[in-house]
């Protein structure tokens, strides 16, 4: 039985190595987008551990069972291989679901100017008027870092942008008032969504509240944006790389929710 060894000196022999190198670049880049997709997600360590599994038994496999010839070891870990498999399936169906709706959405209709305007307005609308009712509120807008695992542990809506939503759910009273909402493009994804929380401190001498601290926390983790409405003095505030910039007026949050949604 040929090792690992012998597979690869095959391989070179029977192709050239310009169709090897591409076919190990495809590969790489397929496993890439797939880590970077699940970046941030519970699916991630999922993945890595699935491939770690199987590159620690392909190599005891090729190294030792192969050298060894023990039929039965090589028998019981094709089986568990396909095990892993049915598993890692069963596993995954939320990010090949979210896969699966991504490709049904045209590329050129979600980043359309038009729908990207309209949410900016819609985002800004809300921000506004929660500011002017002193309603406190937290909208993080997810970016290329998947924010999936937070998601869990909110209500999902997965509705369009719109003011009157946001201004509902962050209503005093309401059931998902009181944590985090997250944007995903033009779609509202959660609400009531629990945020990791920066350490306790403060910003020019202010004191900053569990808002502000949790802005601060998701921002430190993820490429996200997230904004901040004080409930005590109506501030309106926007974090980003872990760093927070109070009293954001209405011109300066248009521009920078501009650059963010996209």
């Amino acid at each position: 039985m040929e090792t690992l060894v012998d597979y690869f000196r095959r391989v070179a022999n029977n192709n050239d190595w310009w169709e090897v190198g591409i076919e190990l670049i495809l590969i790489g880049l397929v496993v890439y987008w797939i880590v970077d997709f699940l970046e941030g997600t519970r699916g991630e360590r999922l993945f890595r551990g699935v491939i770690f599994i199987l590159v620690a038994g392909v190599l005891i496999l090729n190294l030792v069972v192969e050298q060894l010839d023990f039929p039965r070891l090589r028998h019981l870990y094709k089986g568990f291989l396909i095990g892993v498999l049915i598993i890692a399936v069963a596993a995954f169906q939320p990010e090949i679901r979210r896969v699966l709706i991504r490709l049904g959405q045209p590329r050129f209709w979600a980043g359309s100017l038009h729908q990207l305007s309209r949410t900016v307005e819609e985002l800004v609308t809300a921000v506004t008027v929660l500011s002017t009712a002193r309603i406190g509120a937290i909208i993080v807008i997810e970016k290329q870092v998947a924010l999936g695992e937070f998601i869990e542990t909110g209500i999902r809506i997965d509705a369009k942008v719109t003011a009157d939503l946001l201004r509902t759910i962050f209503h005093p009273g309401t059931a998902l008032h009181d944590m985090a909402v997250i944007i995903r493009g033009d779609r509202v994804v959660a609400a009531s969504v629990q945020l990791p929380l920066a350490e306790a401190g403060s910003i020019d001498g202010v004191e900053l509240g569990s808002r502000h601290r949790a802005a601060i926390g998701i921002t430190t983790g993820s490429d996200a944006t997230c904004l901040v409405v004080s409930e005590e003095s109506g501030v309106v505030s926007l974090a980003k790389n872990g760093k927070l910039t109070r009293n954001i007026d209405e011109s300066s949050l248009r521009k920078h929710l501009a650059s963010v949604i996209s």
